[in-house]
């Protein structure tokens, strides 16, 4: 079956052994100094030992590879590490949304009469806090701003498209601000300008490697969700605009029709006017 794999750039990894302990299903091993994936069976995908790579060896990528199978890591890795270890795995699989993989967590340690270790539900600190889904409470637009101070209009976390879970429930009925992860910072008003009242998805269509993994992602939230918009907001440089280029592949995709409105944000941080004259790639320049 064709599903999302941890992948390891071997010319990038130093066998430094960071990622090991963000692994308890064990899919991870030092072999001859580098990290290896030693079994697809144990690795699960969501990628929990991408952040502590100071090298940034370690992606997620999507390809033929055997089925996750939980209960197997359950049995022959998590269970004989101990409590902690259960628990840590317990609150691993809420803090990235599946709920398919924790009920089967449950059902072998019921069935094994294994006690199952009191746990919090995802968004706690040891729920995976960076990826955890979490909406956020916020004011009315009248009230962003008290005595001078700008208040953020965020409404939910994570905002990297990486970390986005699909089935988060503050997809449903959203209007969507997909941006260029560059725009936030080119543009002073953004928060004030664009984000009130919409869920914010961001990442880099230039740097960030699984760029077809964002179209299937984008695809999959535009199919489980009723969208009500889209806004699309980009730098005006040339790779910037493959933000949109994600947006259409992902609709066509998904089937669905979702109306999309565009933007660009010039690097003097300005919204460019219609017809106004952007940055160009000049020719024989990368």
């Amino acid at each position: 079956m064709k599903r999302k794999i941890i992948d390891i750039d071997e010319e990038k990894c130093t066998g430094c052994g960071l990622c090991i302990p963000d692994c308890p299903e064990g899919a991870l091993q030092i072999i001859d100094g580098k990290a290896r994936l030693v079994s697809d069976l144990f690795c699960d995908g969501l990628g929990a030992c991408i952040g502590t790579c100071p090298e940034g060896a370690i992606r997620v990528v999507e390809r033929e590879a055997e089925p996750y199978d939980e209960k197997a890591v359950m049995a022959e890795k998590i269970v004989p590490q101990g409590e902690a270890v259960i628990k840590a795995h317990l609150l691993h699989l809420l803090g990235h949304g599946e709920e398919g993989l924790y009920r089967q967590a449950i059902e072998y340690l019921t069935g094994e009469g294994i006690p199952i270790p009191e746990h919090e539900p995802a968004g706690t600190p040891m729920a995976c806090p960076g990826s955890a889904a979490m909406s956020l409470s916020r004011g009315h637009a009248g009230e962003t701003e008290r005595a001078g101070r700008a208040e953020s209009a965020l409404r939910q976390w994570p905002v990297q498209l990486t970390l986005a879970n699909p089935g988060a429930a503050y997809f449903d009925d959203a209007d969507l601000l997909i941006s260029g992860d560059c725009v936030p910072f080119a543009y002073p008003d953004f928060h004030r300008d664009f984000l009130q009242g919409k869920v914010l998805l961001i990442f880099c269509p230039k740097l960030d490697a699984d760029v077809a993994g964002y179209v299937t992602k984008l695809a999959d939230i535009f199919s489980r969700h009723t969208v009500r918009s889209i806004t699309v907001l980009h730098m005006e440089v040339p790779c910037c605009s493959g933000v949109r280029y994600v947006v259409d592949r992902a609709l066509e995709r998904s089937g669905k029709t979702i109306p999309v409105s565009e933007q660009t944000i010039l690097i003097t941080g300005r919204v460019a006017e219609e017809g106004e004259r952007t940055i160009r790639r000049r020719p024989g320049r990368g």
